[in-house]
């Protein structure tokens, strides 16, 4: 039985958070520790734990089929490689910092200074696209302490919170992009696994429907109910049942969580009651 190749980071956040994604989709990986490549118990699925560096070229040359791997890399290493799924998680920018003391303040004033970087190709189109000319330190490692040891006047590097500039001593000047975790996949890629893929983006699209809806249940009296209807955006409609109490009825619906406080809010002014808000685990369409 033909089988889907998926690589994922060997260690760190990005690798947990992709294992919880494999378990939210309901695949069991029987993986021990150390383990460089694991099987799924209940799906046609092996798992590849590998640096995240090297996931481009496996992809590129078919090792594996796909990969859950950092947009920025993708962005460095394998921007040819087509992504087929936002995921939302892991979540960093690539920006250019200088030490806190630093006259700099903006990219125009990076005009002929070193800046130290693990992402030399993304930082060169950038500069390129903005006229900007600098010397590139090209550094494997940490980045962050070129500035204090003089080999650079400042650093491109990924940033999450931010609190790693905050302990070298270093500000933000210029964010390159933006980035998350994606599923991307190999050019390589078989007709029987794709149908495997579009499985699996099936499992990952109601997983993160539901992470980014709230299941609302309300109770409204019959004679606002259509103002309150009109607030709720809903799959197709919203469920309406008669409560008990003569003149009232329970509504169900399905809100967007970036717009959860705004739609509650005109829920309770147009007269809603009694709102209750759940989770929602996976949301199927």
């Amino acid at each position: 039985m033909t089988k889907l190749k998926i690589a994922v980071q060997k260690s760190g956040r990005l690798n947990e958070d992709s294992m919880k994604l494999l378990k939210d989709i309901g695949i069991s990986i029987e993986n021990g520790k150390d383990q460089l490549k694991a099987a799924a118990r209940n799906f046609p699925l092996e798992v590849f734990y590998l640096r995240n560096g090297d996931i481009p070229q496996y992809l590129r040359d078919g090792v594996v089929d796909v990969a859950i791997i950092g947009e920025n890399v993708l962005i460095e290493k394998g921007n040819d490689l087509p992504i087929v799924e936002r995921l939302g998680f892991s979540k960093c920018k690539v920006s250019i910092a200088v030490p806190k003391d630093s006259k700099a303040s903006s990219l125009q004033d990076l005009r002929g200074k070193r800046i130290a970087t693990s992402y030399p190709n993304t930082v060169e189109h950038f500069l390129d696209k903005n006229g900007i000319e600098a010397k590139l330190h090209i550094i494997s490692g940490s980045v962050e302490i070129a500035p204090n040891i003089g080999l650079a006047d400042g650093i491109c590097d990924i940033v999450s919170s931010g609190s790693t500039l905050f302990k070298n001593g270093l500000k933000e000047v210029e964010v390159l992009l933006k980035s998350e975790a994606v599923l991307a996949k190999s050019p390589k890629l078989s007709n029987e696994n794709e149908a495997l893929l579009q499985k699996i983006q099936f499992r990952i699209q109601s997983v993160l429907r539901g992470q980014n809806s709230k299941y609302v249940l309300l109770n409204a009296p019959n004679d606002k109910l259509e103002d309150i209807i009109s607030v709720l955006p809903g799959m197709k409609s919203p469920t309406v049942l008669p409560l008990a109490e003569k003149g009232w009825s329970s509504v169900h619906s399905v809100i967007d969580k970036n717009q959860f406080w705004e739609v509650i809010d005109e829920l309770k002014a147009k007269g809603a009651q009694g709102i209750l808000v759940c989770p929602i685990e996976k949301m199927v369409m």
